[in-house]
């Protein structure tokens, strides 16, 4: 066998920032019994964690590559530390923790650039796939905040720069609905409107996560967006699909 064969997948590095230690310590129970998921390290504030972060940010080994964030965090909030880091370290997803499901926070933190958001006392497995979901580029936002993100994401705000794209009309879509991806790419995007993971989109599909992948990098090339939010909101303006 040889060297390249032999050489192990590279594990997805993890910070967990949180201020219960009880929580904390249940949080890395769960990711250090995961063989994919190394921790890398913790911070008991969001201070703490962008000095962490300060600290280690010439070695790529430290570097985590999401960050597992309480939401309420103290003094600093996790919205404020979230755009901070995605400021100073764009590649590094923000996946938030939340007690309770506030969703103008949870909106105000997808604006700020987490990755999507998990309730605390979501199962093991579901923590996971979230980690293992937004490193690989996608979503993480739950079913019954999906329509109001979106709702939300529909009208761009205002910017220092002109916004050349049209506002949403009041009546029908004065754009027409075009289609320029497949049968299958729509259907993916259905999905994933109605919240799914990549890996349950591909289990009711009956496809591999990496196929559902591939179909959604193809869908926002063709959309000419750059995340799932984006895309299902193109998708609603386009006329595609339908909530």
């Amino acid at each position: 066998m040889s060297a390249a064969a032999a050489k192990p997948a590279e594990k997805i590095k993890v910070m967990v920032v949180e201020d219960q230690p009880q929580i904390l310590k249940q949080q890395l129970k769960i990711l250090q019994d995961a063989p994919d998921i190394e921790v890398v390290g913790t911070a008991l504030s969001g201070e703490a964690a962008l000095d962490w972060l300060a600290a280690n940010e010439k070695n790529a080994a430290k570097m985590p590559d999401v960050i597992l964030e309480d939401l309420g965090l103290p003094r600093m909030t996790g919205i404020e530390v979230t755009r901070e880091v995605k400021k100073r370290w764009p590649h590094t997803e923000v996946l938030i923790f939340t007690i309770f499901d506030e969703e103008e926070k949870v909106i105000d933190a997808v604006k700020a650039g987490a990755s999507g958001y998990l309730l605390k006392g979501a199962t093991s497995e579901k923590i996971l796939e979230a980690i293992r979901e937004v490193k690989s580029g996608g979503t993480i936002i739950q079913p019954n905040l999906a329509r109001r993100l979106l709702q939300h994401f529909k009208v761009p705000e205002s910017t220092d720069a002109p916004v050349e794209e049209k506002p949403l009309p009041r009546g029908n879509r004065e754009e027409p609905a075009t289609r320029p991806l497949t049968e299958r790419e729509i259907e993916i995007l259905r999905l994933i409107a109605k919240g799914l993971s990549n890996n349950e989109a591909a289990n009711v599909l009956s496809l591999s996560r990496a196929t559902v992948r591939t179909h959604l990098e193809h869908i926002y090339e063709k959309l000419e967006v750059t995340n799932r939010v984006e895309a299902v909101t193109e998708g609603l303006r386009k006329g595609l699909i339908e909530m």
